[in-house]
């Protein structure tokens, strides 16, 4: 797994802090990290990007950005409405293979959603998946509307015959409803893939000391972990 990348079901699910889960628990296991973001929105030029906050929690990563944009929105519009170049897929395939020679594990952060667009050519996250011939991870929430979501985004991998590492649910309830526990057996039934880990909500405000001590015990072994899907399944029925 020399490059991975990470994706959402939409935004705002935990995708940055999953992404700094998994730089840590890698950095923990003695290998060297780069995290790439091909377009940062929403963000001025002086403020810290998703990049720098995985950096921030995760330790020593080299973090990366292509092109940062000032408006909230997806890449392709923040880039027409800012008259400034967009991010295209070959370029952040160029750039993730450049730093694979260079780091045991190239992490690429997208923006929202799988097919959320770079440029006004349609150029996406999974088209860069497709170059590098990739594993995508998938980041979830927890609630009620993620299995459509979840499901709509494994097919879209599938159809394009992109490899699907797994889910990890970005942010887990302290009190999780039923909708929740139940999505744990559903997840992996509607995306045909496993779940790979599950990150307590709140965990990005942990110390980063705390944050990187404890990341390995939020993702499953295919991640470096040690979480397990049953034993988490079994202990949530329990609460």
């Amino acid at each position: 797994m020399p490059i991975l990348v990470i994706t959402g079901t939409g935004t705002e699910v935990g995708k940055t802090v999953t992404t700094a889960a998994v730089a840590a628990t890698a950095l923990a296991a003695g290998r060297t990290v780069a995290v790439l973001k091909p377009a940062q929105t929403g963000v001025r030029p002086d403020e810290r990007g998703d990049a720098d906050e995985v950096a921030r929690l995760a330790g020593d990563v080299r973090a990366l950005e292509l092109a940062r944009y000032p408006d909230p929105l997806a890449p392709a519009t923040a880039a027409r409405r800012a008259s400034l170049p967009p991010v295209r897929p070959a370029e952040v395939a160029e750039t993730a293979a450049k730093l694979a020679a260079g780091y045991d594990v190239v992490l690429v952060e997208g923006a929202g959603g799988l097919l959320v667009r770079f440029d006004d050519e349609g150029g996406t996250l999974a088209d860069v998946a497709g170059l590098l011939d990739a594993p995508v991870l998938v980041v979830t929430s927890a609630g009620l509307g993620t299995l459509n979501a979840t499901e709509l985004t494994a097919r879209e991998l599938v159809r394009r015959d992109l490899a699907f590492m797994g889910c990890v649910i970005g942010s887990w309830p302290d009190s999780p409803d039923l909708a929740a526990r139940c999505n744990l057996a559903d997840l992996p039934v509607v995306s045909g893939a496993p779940l790979v880990g599950a990150l307590p909500a709140g965990v990005g405000a942990l110390p980063p000391a705390d944050f990187r001590t404890m990341a390995g015990s939020w993702l499953a072994p295919a991640l470096g972990g040690t979480w397990d899907a049953m034993d988490f399944a079994e202990q949530e029925a329990l609460l």
